[in-house]
């Protein structure tokens, strides 16, 4: 990571959030913010530090806005005006009359696709919630009551869960609820009060009894209407890196409620338990360490490849399950800022572990700042 090494063995916590504060986060306020038109670019050209992307999309706008509070709490400069800039932006051009958030947007901030996506309007929700402790919980506490009760009205599924969309999609998927209760936990966080913690809850108990499944020991991907698993021959995908964070935000999620003295339900470790053990005994390459993309539920391959994300959410989990694992995540997590210019990393290497030459997209840059800003992983320091 340039002048910030991350040394095999080191504690993650003593190279990742330097390499945030001295370099990531700087080089992403200068040349990942629009100042002039009042957005965030899509990516950064590796080379020229330019973004070539003809639209804005909500994603990036909410995880920038994430990404930035979190610079903030540690005085980086200019990020409480990028804060400022992403609220403005969310409350403004984004917001749409009926309390929805537009999908996507052209150059000029104009909306250009209505779509109402649930895991946009998750992150969404986070953004508010880490830019309460920026600009105070009472500037934007209304703006994350009002999103939840959209939420709660317009995506409600009638066979349980929400809606991916609106329109809805043709099959349903688990990656947005997991968002939105990672959302949601924020919320109980920055505002207090029982409305968020409830919500949380009710999708824990989605989750322990009908997403996860327990025969395999695993979390499918995708889901049919009435959220069955959809696959072939009996088997369905599942994503390692999902796993992973689900890992994490249940602990978050069992930690709240005893904060809150409230009692949880024991087959959500159980749960946990199998999600980690499925990944780490199927997703981990035993040559480079790193997690892979996809696997079936017999635990065969599906995709080989290794993206950024994954690994973050490794780090994540093993810091709170096996601590003595955290060197070979890191291990891992380093060959993504191999030869790079410092801020930056690849996204994405194919199965032998050669870099795919793309640009470089801002929605990574909250899992690294979520990984290397996470309590665990910062108590190993």
């Amino acid at each position: 990571m340039g002048s910030v090494k991350l040394r095999g063995g080191v504690p993650a916590a003593q190279a990742g959030l330097p390499w945030l504060t001295d370099q990531a986060w700087p080089l992403w306020l200068e040349h990942g913010v629009d100042w002039q038109r009042r957005a965030f670019h899509e990516h950064l050209d590796s080379t020229s530090l330019q973004c070539h992307a003809p639209f804005r999309r909500l994603r990036v706008a909410a995880r920038q806005t994430y990404v930035f509070a979190k610079a903030a709490r540690h005085d980086v400069p200019h990020a409480k005006e990028a804060v400022a800039l992403g609220l403005d932006f969310l409350r403004g051009p984004a917001r749409l009359p009926d309390g929805g958030f537009a999908w996507r947007f052209d150059l000029d901030n104009q909306p250009i696709d209505l779509t109402l996506d649930l895991y946009d309007h998750a992150f969404v929700l986070l953004a508010f919630s880490a830019a309460a402790e920026v600009v105070g919980a009472d500037r934007v506490r209304e703006d994350a009551v009002a999103l939840v009760d959209h939420i709660a009205t317009q995506f409600v599924h009638p066979c349980g869960g929400y809606r991916d969309s609106i329109p809805d999609a043709q099959l349903r998927l688990q990656n947005p609820h997991m968002h939105l209760f990672e959302a949601l936990l924020a919320a109980s966080d920055a505002f207090g009060g029982e409305r968020f913690f409830n919500c949380a809850r009710d999708l824990a108990a989605l989750f322990v009894a009908r997403l996860f499944q327990a025969r395999e020991g695993a979390l499918p991907e995708s889901f049919d209407e009435a959220l069955a698993p959809f696959g072939e021959a009996g088997r369905f995908l599942a994503e390692p890196g999902h796993h992973y964070e689900w890992i994490w935000l249940l602990h978050r999620y069992v930690a709240v409620a005893a904060a809150m003295d409230m009692a949880t339900d024991p087959n959500l470790q159980l749960a946990a338990d199998s999600l980690f053990e499925f990944a780490e005994r199927h997703g981990v390459n035993p040559s480079s360490g790193l997690v892979v993309n996809r696997l079936w539920s017999d635990g065969t391959v599906s995709d080989g490849g290794f993206r950024l994300w994954p690994q973050t959410e490794r780090l994540k989990a093993v810091a709170r399950r096996r601590p003595d694992r955290v060197p070979a995540a890191l291990d891992a997590l380093k060959r993504h800022f191999a030869r790079v210019r410092p801020g930056l990393w690849i996204e994405r290497m194919d199965a032998r572990g050669h870099t795919i030459a793309e640009p470089v997209p801002a929605t990574s840059l909250y899992h690294l700042t979520a990984a290397f800003t996470d309590d665990a992983v910062l108590e190993l320091g």
